[in-house]
C-alpha cells in the first residue's frame, strides 16, 4: 500500500513507533517485509498495544476505557479517526478489506483481562488465545498475501498467533501473576501439583519449585506442538512474506529455547532471547527475503 496523505503518513509514522518500542521480536521480523506492506502491520501491532495497555496499565475506569476505544475505533472506520493509531488502522481496514468482526473478537478478550483472572482448561485458556491472538494472524492474512485461497491458510495463520500467545504466557507467568492472573490452564497445572498458591510462593521466593518446572516443561512442549501445527502454512504466503514470517516463528519459538535453557524457571528472571542470536536468526531471513522479491512478480493469488 502507498500512503501519500500527509496526515495518513504520521499517523503509520506514529504506529510504526509503538511498534519498534514494545514489539522488538515483531518489530525485528517486520523489517523482513516489502517496505508497503509494512505500515499496515504497525497499524495493527499498534492498535493490539494500546488496548493491551489500557489493561495492563489501567487507569481509573478500565473497562471504561476499552468501550471508549472501541468505539472510537467505530467512529474511525466511519472517517472519524480522531487517534492516529485509528487513524492508520481505519485506512489498513479499507485497503485490505478486514473483517470488522475480528477487531470485536479481539476486544473481547480484552475485557476478559479485567474480569477472569484463571482458566479452568485448555478450551477455556483456547477461548482467549483466540480472540487475542488467533484473531491476529487472520487479520494479517490479506496483508501478507497468499498463493491459496484465504481460507485454506486460516487455520495455519490463528495457530501460530496461539502459539505467540501462549509463548507470552510462559515468559511472563511472574508478571502476570502480579495482575492476579494465570492464564495456563489450572487443570493442566493441577495433574502437577501445582495451583496459584505455590506458583504466588515460587514468584515471592524468586525461583520455580520442581513441580512448577516440570508443568512448564509441559507446557513447553504444547507450545512448540502448536509452531509445528502453523508451520505448514508459511509456504501457503505469497513468497515475499515468507521469510518474515518464518522468522517471527523462529524468534518466538526461541524463546521457549531460552526457558528450557533456564531450566524451566520462569520465576528466577523473564526469559529473553540476546540480541546477537535474535540477529542471527534475522540475517538469514534478511537474505531469502531479498531473494524472494527478485524472484516474485505479479501479485499473490490469494492476496
Amino acid at each position: 500500500m502507498r500512503v501519500d496523505e500527509p496526515d495518513l503518513r504520521t499517523a503509520y509514522l506514529a504506529c510504526r513507533q509503538i511498534n519498534a518500542h514494545y514489539g522488538r521480536t515483531y518489530f525485528l521480523a517486520t523489517r523482513l517485509l516489502p517496505p508497503e506492506r509494512r505500515p499496515a502491520v504497525h497499524a495493527l501491532y499498534g492498535f493490539a498495544r494500546l488496548a493491551d495497555e489500557i489493561v495492563d496499565a489501567p487507569g481509573p475506569d478500565p473497562a471504561g476505557a476499552l468501550v471508549e476505544w472501541e468505539i472510537r475505533f467505530k467512529a474511525a472506520l466511519n472517517g472519524d479517526w480522531g487517534h492516529p493509531v485509528l487513524a492508520a488502522l481505519a485506512d489498513t481496514v479499507r485497503h485490505y478489506d478486514l473483517d470488522p468482526q475480528l477487531f470485536a473478537d479481539f476486544l473481547r478478550s480484552m475485557r476478559m483481562d479485567l474480569t477472569v483472572t484463571d482458566y479452568p482448561t485448555l478450551d477455556d485458556m483456547a477461548v482467549y488465545t483466540h480472540g487475542s491472538a488467533g484473531v491476529i494472524g487472520l487479520m494479517l492474512l490479506p496483508v501478507l498475501g497468499t498463493v491459496v485461497p484465504r481460507a485454506e491458510a486460516a487455520p495455519y495463520a490463528r495457530a501460530l498467533g496461539e502459539a505467540f500467545q501462549v509463548t507470552n504466557f510462559l515468559r511472563d507467568v511472574g508478571e502476570d501473576l502480579d495482575r492476579g492472573r494465570v492464564y495456563l490452564p489450572a487443570d493442566h497445572l493441577a495433574a502437577f501439583g501445582v495451583d496459584r498458591d505455590r506458583l504466588a510462593h515460587a514468584r515471592a521466593v524468586g525461583r520455580s519449585d520442581q513441580a512448577i518446572r516440570r508443568a512448564v516443561a509441559h507446557f513447553v512442549a504444547h507450545t512448540r506442538a502448536l509452531y509445528r501445527v502453523a508451520e505448514p502454512g508459511i509456504a501457503l504466503l505469497d513468497p515475499v512474506a515468507r521469510p518474515c514470517v518464518a522468522t517471527a516463528s523462529r524468534l518466538y519459538a526461541a524463546i521457549l529455547d531460552e526457558i528450557a535453557a533456564a531450566d524451566y524457571d520462569v520465576m528466577a528472571g523473564r526469559a529473553v532471547v540476546p540480541t546477537h542470536r535474535r540477529l542471527a536468526m534475522a540475517l538469514p531471513g534478511a537474505a531469502r527475503c531479498v531473494a524472494a522479491r527478485v524472484r516474485t512478480r505479479g501479485p499473490a493469488r490469494g492476496a
